[in-house]
């Protein structure tokens, strides 16, 4: 019988080097442009223009538009940046250090976030002023979502442990970080303590609810 010949192995399609280059090409280009439009907030206020962000990276606004379908896209991406960068790193960072003591955390926590509103008013504010924008990102929103989300999972533990009913701890943890926002949104503009007695404040306040419905550390 005549041997049939065996088919070639299909070899593998190359992959387009050219394609992924540009991809990452540009997408490095937009975070520079992202970068250089938190600069331009930081300058120009809550109120910035494209302008302003062209002028800040050094470009023209066409070749922001190339980059951002608009400028509420910019916005977004904006948003994003301050989210990840700036708050919650600092947020969530002195949320989940231990220091041995329930109220010396809560102050680092609550210091934390006045010192970001001390550091970076016109970023706290332009994030503010972007609150409730419909269909569009709300960075208060999702940040105070973000820290009471992992406030409530270490007041569950911190209960579970105990072999104590948990059911309240998100409760509570949405309750503090409420709390504490907006009191400290309202001192932002009307200044009546110092920023140290502020955190003194809250921290008391935030300290004595919770202080009552935890258990002892173990």
């Amino acid at each position: 019988m005549q041997r049939v010949a065996e088919a070639p192995a299909t070899a593998p399609a190359p992959t387009d080097g050219r394609r992924s280059r540009w991809t990452e090409h540009r997408r490095a280009r937009r975070e520079d442009l992202v970068g250089a439009a938190v600069e331009a907030v930081r300058l120009a206020g809550s109120e910035f223009s494209v302008d302003d962000v062209a002028r800040s990276a050094g470009v023209s606004k066409t070749v922001i538009y190339r980059y951002f379908g608009d400028k509420d896209e910019l916005i977004d991406a904006v948003l994003d940046r301050i989210s990840q960068a700036v708050l919650l790193p600092r947020l969530l960072g002195e949320l989940t250090g231990d220091r041995g003591d329930d109220r010396a955390q809560l102050r680092a926590v609550i210091a934390a976030f006045v010192s970001l509103i001390e550091d970076e008013p016109a970023l706290y504010r332009f994030a503010y002023a972007q609150a409730g924008r419909t269909g569009r990102a709300d960075l208060v929103a999702a940040t105070e979502h973000a820290v009471a989300t992992a406030l409530g999972g270490l007041l569950t533990q911190r209960l579970t442990d105990a072999e104590r009913p948990a059911d309240g701890a998100m409760t509570w943890a949405y309750g503090v970080v409420g709390m504490v926002q907006l009191a400290t949104h309202w001192w932002s503009a009307a200044r009546t303590v110092p920023a140290a007695d502020l955190v003194d404040q809250l921290t008391a306040l935030a300290d004595g609810g919770l202080g009552t419905l935890l258990p002892p550390r173990s």
